[in-house]
């Protein structure tokens, strides 16, 4: 498993980088000058104001939105395990977005480090695969994932207490 990023929940905010913000800028402006002044210098019969309006601020907030979009990208993919020069090559090379939707249907589960030995486990683990320590609570009958305050399993009906969930986890449910 490749090593992550971590990003903590106070930096989650600024998954968006500082020159995706700029290049989405310089972009927005870029396309409101053609669209402004270069292009109807070339139109004979410009359409109505109102429909130029909304036509060019579309555009442009799609290119701009675009940019911001593959930086997010190059934020997010490291956090997950995941190879950001080829998720920005992806979201670049096809067209329309159809790459950025890719990445939001293909995307791994977030990365995190067991407290016991430090290895990277996904979030959704019960148990790390390297120490066999428990990561969450979940029922001892069909090993579906129980908040740590049942009393029962909400899918099998066993008895959670049965099961001598961890201190530490019994201490997180109440």
């Amino acid at each position: 498993m490749r090593t992550p990023e971590s990003i903590t929940v106070n930096e989650d905010a600024r998954l968006i980088p500082v020159w995706s913000i700029v290049t989405a800028i310089a972009a927005f402006m870029l396309v409101e000058y053609y669209f402004w002044l270069i292009l109807p210098e070339h139109q004979h019969h410009l359409p109505p104001l109102g429909l130029r309006t909304y036509f060019n601020l579309s555009c442009g907030l799609l290119v701009a939105l675009y940019f911001l979009m593959v930086g997010y990208v190059s934020k997010d993919a490291p956090r997950r395990a995941m190879s950001a020069r080829f998720w920005i090559a992806i979201c670049l090379v096809m067209p329309g977005g159809i790459g950025a939707v890719l990445y939001f249907l293909l995307r791994q589960p977030e990365v995190s480090r067991c407290p016991s030995c430090s290895s990277h486990v996904q979030n959704d683990f019960h148990f790390c695969p390297q120490c066999n320590y428990r990561l969450a609570a979940n029922c001892g009958h069909c090993f579906r994932t129980v908040r740590a305050s049942d009393q029962y399993c909400t899918r099998c009906g066993h008895e959670i207490a049965a099961d001598h969930l961890p201190a530490r986890l019994r201490a997180l449910g109440e």
